[in-house]
C-alpha cells in the first residue's frame, strides 16, 4: 500500500539551549510554525520562603523566552529575518507539551543524556500524533537505544537528524534510521532537508560519531600528532590546513577552539571507549599537553584561551597569541615560510593544487603525504561501516567542516592509482574494496557524462547516477561537454531547455574587463540561438564588485580616459542586461558587492540565494556606484513615489544605504533595501540556486517575453531633496560621524540621487543619471584620500577611514 503524503506545516522543538533555539530559528526562516519548549521555570529558595508561585505563562516560560532572546543576540544572526521570529510560539514541557498533538515533526533537543531523552520520549509517545515524525539531535548518543520501549508507530516514524552548530550556516544534516524506521521516512527527510531546510542531507548509520563528526575529529587528532612527529608550531598547522587546502580559515586550531577542547575531549573519550574495531582508535588519545590544558581549564574560545589567546597590545590593539607545545606558555604567532607553499601561489583551481603539495620537497610536502595517506586510507576503511558510498563521506565531511571537497574528490584530483601509492608509502593501506575497484579498470571515484555525476558503486563495480541530482544544475557537471564560450574571466555554459549559463571565475569573482566582455557575449549568442540567460556560479561568492586594481593603476597614473572608457564601457554592459531581448535571471549568493549588487538590480528577475549578502559599497573606498546601482536606486525611488507620499523618507533611507556601504545580511534584508523586489525569488539549498534561476528564466521566455523601454520618465527631487540630505551631511561632519572626504563622497552622491540642482521636481533620463555618476566617480578617482583608501583595502581587505 502507497504510504501517505507527509507534510510539515507546524514543527515542535524540544529544548531550547544554545541548538535547539537555533534550530527553531531555522525552521522559522524557512517558513515553518514552530512550537519551542523548555523546562517550566520554578520560584527560587527566596522566592518560596516568600510564598510566590509562578503561574502566569510569563513566569513559568521564563527559560525559553530567556534562551530564545540569547540566539537572537548572538552574531552572525541565526535567523535570516527578524519578522521570522513572530512564527515561533514559546511553552514548557509541564503546561504546552500536549500541544505537540499538532506538529508534523517533533525534534528533539535537550542535554545529551540517555535517561533524560527516554523520559521525554515516553511523553510524546503518549501525547503525538500517530504518523508524526520524531527525531533527536544527538551527536553521540545511539539512535536504537533512546528508542527501545516505544510503541511500533514512534519507532516507524523516530531516527536522528543532526543538525550542526549553527544551524543556520553549516549545511549539514546527517539522517539517522533506527532498527525500526520506515525507509519511506529517511526518503522524505532526505528531500526536505535539501529543498526546504537548504542542507546537505546524508544518510548515516547509527555508529559512534556518525560520518562527519568521525572522520572530522580523525583528521584533528592525527594533526595533533603529525604536528610534534615533524616538529611544526600550531602556526605552521594552521597555514598548512586552511584555505590553500579548501579548508576553513580557522584551520585546525581555530576551530578547535571555536569548538571547545572539553567537547573535543568527550567526542575522542567517547570514540575510544565504543570504537572496539577501528584500527586507528590510537589515534583519539589525547596528547599529554592537551591533557594539560584541559586541567588549567584552556578550553578554547568560550574560556578566553585554548590554542590561542586574544590579548591587548600595548598600544590597545587587539593580539592574538599562539601556545607554545614545548613550553605551553602563549607568544605572538608567526608560521614559517614553506616554498611548497609558494609555488602554489598562482594556481587559481583548488583540484590543481593537490598534486605540488604532495611532491613538496620541504617539511610542508612531508606533512600533507602523511596527512593525505592517513585520511585516504581511515575514510576508505568506514566504508561499508559508517556509510554506503563515497558521496556521504565527502558530502558530510564537506558540509560538516567546511571542506570546499571531499576527501575522495581530492583523491581523484591526484588520481586514483597515484592515492593508493601514496597510502601505502606511508603505511596507510587503503580499504580491500579500493584494489578491486581499480581492478575492474576504474579511475576515478566521480566522472560526468551528460551534465551528471556518476560515482563508482562499491557492489555493483559500475558507475551510477548520483542520488538526488535530478533536476539540479551543477556547473562543474556541464565543463567537459556544454562549454559555448569562455575566457580568463568568464565561462558560459548550454544548461539546457534553450537557456545559458554565464559563470565568473576571476579572483574573488571581481568585475574587470574579462568578465564585462563576457557579459556582452553571453547576451550576444543568447539572443542569437537561445531563449534566456543566467548569471550566476558556484563560488564561494558571487562576486566582489569591480576590478579596483585597475581602478587604482589608471587612476594613480591620472589615465582618466582610460577611466572613462572602462565606467561608460561598464554602464553600458549593465544598460545591455537590463534592455537584452531574451530575459537575464542574476543568481547572487554570497559577498554580491558593488557591481555584483549593480548587475542584479538591473537583472529582469533575481532567484537569491538565502545566504546573499548584498550592497553597494563603493563608499568604503571613496568612490561612488557608477555601473547604474545610483541611477536603479533614483528609479526606484521614483516608482516608490506617489503624490502625497513623504517622500523624503523613502529618500534618506536609500541615501543612507549607499552612503553607509549597508549590505544586507541575507537575501530576506535584501527586500527591505529595495534591492530585491516582489517577485524575486530566494533559493535556501546553494546546490539549487543556479536551478531554480534556471526556470525563472523559463518561465519568464514562455510567458512572451518583451524587454522594457528605456526610461525617460525617472522622477527626481531637485533641490529640495538635495537641500534636505546636504543638512543632514553637515549634521553627521559636525558631529565628527564623517571625515571631511566622507562629506565629499556623501554630497556627491545626494547630488546624483537628487537628479542634480534642479529647481525642482521633475523628470530625467536613465541616460542623464548615467552621466552624473560617471563625472562623479571621475572626479573621486581625482581625490588622493580616494586612492588612499582603495590602497589600504586591496592591501588589508578592510576600509580605511581617512
Amino acid at each position: 500500500m502507497k504510504s501517505a503524503k507527509r507534510i510539515i506545516n507546524k514543527v515542535a522543538v524540544l529544548g531550547s539551549g544554545v541548538m535547539g533555539s537555533q534550530i527553531a530559528l531555522h525552521f522559522a526562516g524557512c517558513g515553518y510554525k514552530v512550537l519551542l519548549l523548555d523546562i517550566a521555570a520554578k520560584p527560587s529558595p527566596e522566592e518560596t520562603l516568600q510564598g510566590i508561585e509562578y503561574k502566569s505563562p510569563e513566569q513559568r516560560n521564563r527559560i525559553v523566552n530567556s534562551a530564545l532572546a540569547s540566539a537572537l543576540k548572538l552574531s552572525p544572526n541565526p535567523v535570516y529575518h527578524t519578522s521570522f521570529v513572530q512564527r515561533i510560539t514559546t511553552g514548557n514541557f509541564t503546561d504546552n507539551l500536549p500541544e505537540i498533538k499538532d506538529a508534523d515533526w517533533v525534534l528533539e533537543v535537550v542535554t545529551e543524556n540517555l535517561e533524560i531523552k527516554r523520559g521525554l520520549f515516553a511523553q510524546v509517545d503518549s501525547l503525538r500524533r500517530p504518523g508524526s515524525i520524531i527525531s533527536s539531535n544527538t551527536s553521540g548518543i545511539p539512535i536504537h537505544l533512546m528508542a527501545e520501549g516505544r510503541s511500533e508507530d514512534f519507532n516507524r516514524n523516530f531516527c536522528g537528524t543532526h543538525f550542526f552548530n549553527p544551524p543556520r550556516y553549516l549545511k549539514l544534516l546527517e539522517i539517522i534510521p533506527g532498527p525500526a524506521t520506515d525507509h519511506e521516512l529517511i526518503a522524505f527527510l532526505l528531500h526536505f532537508g535539501d529543498r526546504q531546510l537548504g542542507k546537505v542531507t546524508v544518510e548515516a548509520k547509527d555508529t559512534p560519531g556518525f560520518i562527519a563528526n568521525r572522520i572530522g575529529v580523525f583528521s584533528i587528532m592525527e594533526t595533533l600528532q603529525l604536528m610534534q612527529e615533524l616538529n611544526l608550531s600550531i602556526d605552521d598547522v594552521d597555514k598548512l590546513t586552511g584555505p590553500v587546502i579548501g579548508h576553513p580559515k580557522s584551520a585546525t586550531f581555530r576551530t578547535s577552539d571555536v569548538v571547545g577542547l572539553d567537547t573535543l575531549a568527550k567526542v575522542t573519550d567517547n570514540f575510544l571507549q565504543s570504537l572496539d574495531s577501528d584500527e586507528r582508535k590510537d589515534v583519539f588519545k589525547r596528547p599529554e599537553y592537551l591533557q594539560k590544558m584541559l586541567d588549567a581549564g584552556r578550553t578554547g574560545e568560550k574560556k578566553g584561551q585554548g590554542f590561542y589567546r586574544k590579548v591587548n597590545g600595548p598600544d590597545g590593539s587587539r593580539q592574538i597569541l599562539s601556545l607554545n607545545l614545548q613550553t605551553l606558555e602563549y607568544g605572538p604567532g608567526k608560521a614559517q615560510k614553506f616554498a611548497t607553499l609558494e609555488q602554489t601561489k598562482t594556481i587559481e583551481r583548488l583540484a590543481d593544487r593537490f598534486k605540488v603539495l604532495l611532491a613538496g620537497k620541504d617539511s610542508a610536502g612531508e606533512f600533507y603525504r602523511k596527512m593525505f595517506a592517513g585520511l585516504f586510507s581511515y575514510a576508505s576503511q568506514r566504508i561499508p561501516e559508517i556509510a554506503d558510498s563515497v558521496y556521504k563521506i565527502d558530502g558530510a565531511i564537506s558540509a560538516g567542516f567546511g571542506w570546499d571537497i571531499g576527501i575522495f574528490e581530492t583523491w581523484d584530483a591526484i588520481g586514483l592509482e597515484q592515492g593508493i601509492r601514496l597510502a601505502e608509502s606511508e603505511n596507510r593501506k587503503p580499504a580491500e574494496w579500493v584494489y578491486e575497484m581499480q581492478a575492474a579498470g576504474a579511475k576515478s571515484f566521480y566522472k560526468t557524462d551528460g551534465g551528471k555525476k556518476f560515482l563508482y558503486d562499491i557492489n555493483s563495480k559500475t558507475y551510477l547516477p548520483l542520488p538526488g541530482q535530478d533536476g539540479i544544475v551543477i556547473l562543474d557537471n556541464y565543463r567537459s561537454q556544454f562549454k559555448v564560450w569562455g575566457n580568463s574571466g568568464a565561462s558560459l555554459f548550454d544548461i539546457g531547455d534553450g537557456i545559458l549559463n554565464l559563470e565568473f571565475h576571476s579572483k574573488m569573482n571581481t568585475m574587470g574587463g574579462e568578465v564585462i566582455a563576457g557579459i556582452n557575449k553571453a547576451i550576444e549568442i543568447a539572443e542569437k540561438q537561445y531563449s534566456g540567460l543566467v548569471i550566476g556560479n558556484e563560488g564561494v561568492n558571487f562576486s566582489a564588485g569591480a576590478n579596483l586594481a585597475l581602478v587604482l593603476m589608471f587612476a594613480a597614473e591620472q589615465e582618466f580616459d582610460e577611466l572613462d572608457l572602462m565606467i561608460r564601457q561598464f554602464q553600458q554592459t549593465m544598460m545591455r542586461v537590463r534592455y537584452s531581448s531574451v530575459p537575464v535571471v542574476v543568481a547572487p549568493h554570497g559577498l554580491s558587492l558593488g557591481g555584483g549588487c549593480e548587475i542584479t538590480l538591473h537583472a529582469d528577475a533575481v532567484q537569491a540565494g538565502a545566504e546573499t549578502y548584498i550592497g553597494l559599497v563603493e563608499t568604503g573606498v571613496g568612490l561612488i556606484p557608477s555601473g547604474g546601482g545610483t541611477k536603479e536606486t533614483a528609479a526606484r525611488l521614483s516608482d516608490a513615489w506617489h503624490p502625497g507620499d513623504a517622500e523624503y523618507n523613502l529618500l534618506q533611507t536609500a541615501f543612507m544605504n549607499i552612503a553607509m556601504a549597508k549590505v544586507s545580511t541575507s537575501a530576506y534584508e535584501a527586500f527591505d533595501m529595495n534591492i530585491l523586489r516582489r517577485g524575486d525569488g530566494v533559493t535556501v539549498g546553494s546546490n539549487r540556486l543556479i536551478s531554480d534561476a534556471k526556470q525563472k528564466a523559463i518561465e519568464l521566455a514562455a510567458s512572451g517575453y518583451s524587454h522594457p523601454v528605456l526610461r525617460n520618465n525617472i522622477r527626481v527631487p531637485g533641490r529640495a531633496g538635495l537641500a534636505l540630505l546636504k543638512v543632514g551631511i553637515y549634521g553627521m561632519r559636525n558631529g565628527n560621524y564623517i571625515s571631511d572626504h566622507d562629506m565629499l563622497i556623501a554630497n556627491k552622491l545626494a547630488y546624483i540621487l537628487c537628479g542634480g540642482d534642479l529647481s525642482r521636481p521633475q523628470e530625467v533620463s536613465e541616460q542623464y543619471l548615467l552621466d552624473l555618476e560617471r563625472d562623479a566617480f571621475l572626479s573621486l578617482c581625482g581625490e588622493r584620500k580616494t586612492l588612499e583608501r582603495i590602497q589600504h583595502t586591496l592591501n588589508t581587505g578592510k576600509p580605511l577611514r581617512n
